[in-house]
């Protein structure tokens, strides 16, 4: 299958990184529209970069036209938004679900964007809730294909230093055989590799991707 062109957004976070690496190293695609909210210094003959304002959905819009696969790796914490949930809900909401909608207008194939374990709306920790009504917004769209991807802590060197989850991602490891499968952390270069993999499925509808599947 000759994808041509897709689109990736968070290619600076942990996921968007290695899945940027997985992509450019695949032959079947062409283009790669690297989408940032920063200046991005990227050269590769297979890369545009734009640099858009992501509260802004016409840009969006733009960012995603003509692709055929839509890379969603875009999230925040608590301590870039210094708690507030508003702001936490601006970015890891708003911009998914204007993705989302930017998928359905320009008719792309298939939405793949990353959410978390235990994500439900109904939830009483704001995090989980949150994501979980991401979820349910993305999937009353009815896009062509949506693939949801629910992991658990993720693993890796992250760009940013995370005191708490680096803690977390040095001592969850040495205990992981004691968790659920939904519970169990998994590197982030797997997921990322996921992502590209069942990008490429025939996918219709929505599905959910918990993280004992991914892996």
């Amino acid at each position: 299958m000759n994808e041509k062109q897709v689109t990736l957004f968070g290619s600076s976070g942990l996921i968007g990184g290695f899945l940027l690496h997985y992509l450019l190293a695949d032959t079947s695609i062409n283009t790669i529209i690297v989408v940032s909210r920063t200046p991005l210094t990227l050269e590769h003959p297979k890369v545009k970069v734009i640099q858009i304002d992501f509260s802004n959905p016409k840009e969006i819009e733009q960012a995603v036209e003509n692709s055929s696969r839509v890379f969603s790796c875009i999230g925040t914490t608590q301590a870039r938004v210094k708690g507030d949930k508003v702001a936490y809900r601006k970015i890891d909401y708003a911009i998914t679900y204007n993705i989302a909608k930017s998928c359905k207008a320009k008719n792309v194939a298939c939405f793949l964007y990353v959410s978390s374990a235990g994500a439900n709306s109904a939830s009483a920790n704001f995090y989980l809730q949150l994501k979980g009504e991401i979820d349910d917004a993305v999937t009353v769209l009815n896009l062509s294909a949506t693939l949801i991807f629910r992991p658990s802590l993720l693993l890796g060197k992250r760009k940013e230093f995370r005191f708490g989850e680096r803690i977390a991602q040095l001592v969850m490891p040495l205990f992981a055989f004691l968790f659920p499968a939904n519970l169990k952390p998994i590197r982030g270069e797997k997921l990322a590799k996921a992502m590209l993999e069942l990008s490429k499925s025939e996918q219709k509808g929505t599905k959910i991707l918990e993280n004992k599947a991914l892996i």
